[in-house]
């Protein structure tokens, strides 16, 4: 009979206590949204009065920001030129694997003005190594096969290629650039459907900038 009481007032303790704990957490809260709501009225305020200081700032950081792209893009143009400039010459793609081939054409697409050039080649790329818009704006597949001299690109590689650059890819054009040649029904494939034909001596003069690139 004694024990009743004591529990009835410990569970009245417990919700006075949780009472409180209620009512400081709304204190807080209140007084968390009055700092708020002052701190933004000061700011608001203070703009107001402020507003040739306001746009000064505004117009330094997005001058800050036109300078920093002006000169990542500046650096990128260096870089591309430096790199572009060191395929002057057949052997040094010959040199290269057929992945660091598959760049060096990327970088000779935006070298001669195509945008959104785009490095796919490897596995399951679908006959695609490198895709890019040419200046006129047409999309352009690019195969490359960097071959030796003795090993020349047949008809399979160039089937390969008309079958997946219009329906797969959505391009427009279908280029095939190898360090070797193509053999003849290779070669008279390509003339039949349209697919750009660059053999190592066409790769040459690219590389030059005295030769046309695969979209012409």
């Amino acid at each position: 009979m004694a024990r009743r009481p004591a529990r009835r007032r410990t569970t009245t303790t417990r919700r006075v206590r949780n009472a409180r704990r209620a009512r400081d957490q709304a204190v807080l809260l209140g007084v968390g949204a009055l700092v708020a709501f002052s701190l933004a009225t000061f700011v608001v305020q203070w703009m107001a009065h402020h507003l040739l200081v306001v746009l000064t700032l505004l117009a330094i950081a997005l001058a800050a920001a036109v300078a920093a792209v002006r000169t990542r893009a500046a650096a990128d143009r260096r870089a591309l030129h430096t790199r572009t400039a060191q395929l002057r010459h057949i052997g040094a793609f010959m040199s290269m694997s057929p992945k660091a081939f598959e760049h060096a054409l990327a970088d000779l697409c935006r070298r001669d003005g195509c945008t959104k050039v785009t490095v796919v080649g490897g596995a399951g790329d679908l006959a695609a190594d490198v895709l890019a818009t040419t200046p006129t704006g047409r999309r352009i597949l690019i195969q490359a096969k960097r071959y030796s001299p003795k090993t020349l690109v047949g008809s399979q590689d160039v089937q390969k290629v008309n079958g997946t650059y219009r329906d797969i890819h959505g391009c427009d054009l279908a280029a095939v650039v190898t360090t070797s040649t193509f053999t003849k029904s290779a070669a008279a494939f390509c003339t039949q459907v349209g697919i750009r034909m660059t053999d190592h001596r066409a790769l040459a003069l690219w590389a030059e900038g005295t030769g046309r690139p695969p979209w012409h």
